[in-house]
């Protein structure tokens, strides 16, 4: 039974590295694409996306340290990150995020 256990243990621990190495990787694509991004759109694109991977570090993290107070902090980053695509899609559409008219 300790064996499996022990098995197990080791399974989670390499996919969770594993999945920090991936997403590491992928911020760095993104930081890229943002400051070299070619039009807005990509990077309003990257953008989103970084929000997406902060959620998935968060997540992972939540499952490393075997505790459940991170998810919070990923529906937060969720949110956060939502606002600020409608922010950058408005902004880019009419130039302008706060109409007052």
């Amino acid at each position: 039974m300790t064996d499996v256990l022990q098995a197990t243990e080791t399974v989670l621990e390499w996919t969770l590295l594993v999945g920090f190495a991936g997403i590491s990787l992928s911020l760095i694509m993104l930081m890229y694409q943002t400051i070299v991004g070619p039009y807005n759109s990509d990077r309003a694109v990257a953008l989103d996306t970084i929000g997406i991977n902060l959620m998935a570090i968060a997540a992972l993290l939540s499952i490393y340290l075997v505790t459940d107070k991170l998810n919070d902090i990923v529906l937060l980053i969720g949110i956060l990150a939502f606002l600020g695509t409608v922010g950058i899609a408005k902004y880019l559409e009419a130039g302008v995020i706060i109409d007052r008219n």
